[in-house]
This record gives structure tokens, C-alpha cells and sequence, in this order.
């Protein structure tokens, strides 16, 4: 099939070197978000798909909006059969729903229909799941509604930030894509209607959605800190400013700290929970790089019975 791709982030970098890779389909196109600011210097930078795309000498197209005229004769003029979907980054109009004659079909990274919407990854890793994937469907005008035409599972590992998962889901992911792309053409694969039952919502966390509630105990603090590293990044007060949890490990045995409340040895930062203590491996002090806890509470001289998210 002759395909147009669309996607914007390194996550989708994967699925589009998989179907160049492909001798099945011509990928004729690449449609990426905008260039960026990005940098100290707030310098305009393509997207990882539009770099890789120019490097496979590939056209790129990065209209404004997917609902502008010129794109959308563009689109029309290239007349693809279909277009593959990784973490595009914008709503398609019906327009453009219209061209292809298979549709648009995204690579979503969850088991569908659970965690619809912009952040599936997160929110799997702070619901604390244990098995998650990544589902192929037909991009309708609901929010990732279409039916499905393929699946894949993947386990969540008990030390599993969002970035690791998604790592894992954006390779395994590629093969799916790939392989969808030959089972349309062939016809051999026809998308099924996702069950109308077991429906959940993934919208995009904000940084507020990050901040840690020390009153929690400490499994939810862990798996707020994996779940939103490497973004937004989990984060809480210290001295009235912003320190960012970079890694952190619940610990069974400590029990004695009240929630927020630092405890601070040579190697070993702890802090309350609403259970047990959590022990805070590398933190991110505000306007400084990462480093680890044990080297930041010797810089700071915590006192005793200081509290964190105060």
C-alpha cells in the first residue's frame, strides 16, 4: 500500500522505521507536528519524525492545523491507501478521516478499550496495573473508539517508570503496526468493535496531577514518582521550593516517620508516608541537575523532624 505517516515524538520513530523497512508498502509521506522551540535558546527544532523522515528522504508536511486547506490538498493529491498513526499529537478532522480508502489506524499504547485518551502509559504505571500492550484500531471521530485490529501484551514491571514502559511499547508496537499494515492489504485482518465494557479514561497529566501527597502511603507515592518520570516529573515543596523526585523505593521496614517528615543518614534519605517510609534515591533541586539524595541532604542539613510538600 502506499501509506502517509503520521506522528511527532521519538516514541513514533519505531513504527516508522519499521514500515520503511517494510517491502510490502512506500511510505510517501510523513505528516509531523510543527517545528518547536525547544533548548535554553528557544531555537526552532524539527520533530524526531521529521528528522528521520529527511534522513530516508522522505516528504514531510507540518501543516498548522490537519484541517487546513493546503495539507488537506496535498493529502488528496498523494492519495494514500492508508495512514498509519503513532502519537500524532492532534485531532484529525473529517477531511482528512475522508482520504485514505483503509482510513487512518493509530498504534495506541494500551489494551483497549482501557485508558483512552493522551497518556495511557502513565496512568497504567500509577493505577499500579500489571499487565498493559498496545492495540491497532481505525481511527474514528470518538476519542480512540474504532475497532481494533490488533493487539499485544506486555508486562509492567515492578521498578517500570513511564519511559521504560514505553520504550518497550514503541518497539514491540512497530512489529503490530507493520504487521496490520500487511494483514489490511491482503485482507486477511478486519478490525472487531471494542467491547463496550471495561472503558478507561487516560488524559493528559498536568503538572498538578504530579505533585505527591505524602499522606498517601507509600505505594501510591511510588508509583506517582515512576509513573510521571520522565514528564511532567513528580515533584514536591522543600523550604518553599520545587524539588523533583527523580527515583524513589518504598521501605517496608520504617514505619516511624510521620508523612512528609525527612529522616536523613550518610547514604540514605527517607521520608513519611501515610504508611510506610519511602527512601528518595535521586532528586532534582529547582534550577540544578539531577543528583542523588544523599549528596542533596548533606547540601541542605536537613533538621530534625523537617517536613517535605510544606
Amino acid at each position: 500500500m502506499k501509506l502517509v505517516f503520521a506522528g511527532t515524538p521519538e516514541v513514533a520513530v519505531p513504527a516508522l522505521d519499521a514500515l520503511i523497512a517494510s517491502d510490502r508498502h512506500e511510505v510517501a509521506a510523513v505528516v509531523t507536528r510543527p517545528d518547536a522551540p525547544a533548548g535554553r535558546g528557544r531555537r526552532l527544532v524539527a520533530s524526531p519524525v521529521a528528522e528521520r523522515a529527511e534522513e530516508a528522504g522522505i516528504e514531510v508536511l507540518k501543516p498548522a492545523r490537519p484541517r487546513d486547506e493546503d495539507f488537506l490538498a496535498r493529502l488528496r493529491e498523494i492519495a494514500p491507501d492508508c495512514c498509519p498513526v503513532v502519537a500524532y499529537g492532534a485531532l484529525l478532522p473529517k477531511e482528512a478521516l475522508a482520504v485514505p480508502a483503509r482510513g487512518w489506524v493509530n498504534l495506541h499504547f494500551s489494551l483497549l478499550p482501557a485508558w483512552r485518551g493522551a497518556a495511557p502509559v502513565q496512568h497504567v504505571v500509577m493505577a499500579g496495573d500489571e499487565v498493559t500492550g498496545a492495540s491497532t484500531f481505525l481511527i474514528e471521530e470518538g476519542l480512540d473508539s474504532g475497532p481494533v485490529y490488533g493487539v499485544l501484551t506486555e508486562e509492567v514491571r515492578p521498578t517500570d517508570t513511564s519511559g521504560d514502559l514505553l520504550t518497550r511499547l514503541a518497539f514491540a508496537g512497530a512489529g503490530l503496526l507493520a504487521a496490520t499494515m500487511d494483514g489490511i492489504e491482503d485482507g486477511t485482518l478486519h478490525a472487531v468493535p471494542q467491547p463496550a465494557e471495561g472503558i478507561t479514561l487516560a488524559p493528559k497529566i498536568t503538572v498538578e496531577d504530579a505533585q505527591v501527597q505524602w499522606s498517601a502511603p507509600a505505594l501510591r507515592v511510588d508509583r506517582v514518582v515512576r509513573g510521571c518520570t520522565p514528564a511532567p516529573g513528580a515533584w514536591t515543596l522543600f523550604r518553599g521550593e520545587r524539588l523533583k523526585l527523580v527515583q524513589a523505593a518504598p521501605v517496608q521496614d520504617r514505619a516511624d516517620l510521620a508523612p512528609g517528615e525527612l529522616s536523613a543518614a550518610k547514604n540514605n534519605v527517607y521520608v513519611g508516608t501515610g504508611s510506610h517510609a519511602v527512601e528518595l534515591l535521586w532528586v532534582q533541586p529547582q534550577g540544578k541537575k539531577p543528583m542523588r539524595a544523599a549528596d542533596w541532604a548533606r547540601g541542605v542539613r536537613i533538621a530534625p523532624g523537617e517536613l517535605l510538600g510544606v
